[in-house]
């Protein structure tokens, strides 16, 4: 999970939250699947943020709706500690 004009830009590397086929429901994650796009239900961990090249980002799978990037605005707050 990556934002596009990140992934746009000149950098080589992008903040990425990596996506998982399971989760546990915490207020850091995030529940996706196919209305977003998946073929099955996933997780967006915010909790687990990583650095990653552009390059190695080769199949864009899906996007999310204005609600989901709401909920996921409230997921990164809460990894971030972030008022």
């Amino acid at each position: 999970m990556s934002r596009q004009a990140l992934i746009d830009s000149r950098f080589s590397t992008v903040v990425c939250a990596p996506i998982f086929s399971s989760g546990e429901g915490l207020s850091t994650q995030l529940a996706i699947g196919p209305d977003e796009g998946l073929k099955r239900p996933s997780w967006i961990m915010c909790d687990n943020l990583v650095s990653m090249r552009k390059s190695e980002l080769t199949n864009y799978v899906g996007s999310l709706s204005r609600l989901k990037l709401a909920e996921l605005d409230r997921a990164l707050k809460m990894a971030l500690d972030l008022t």
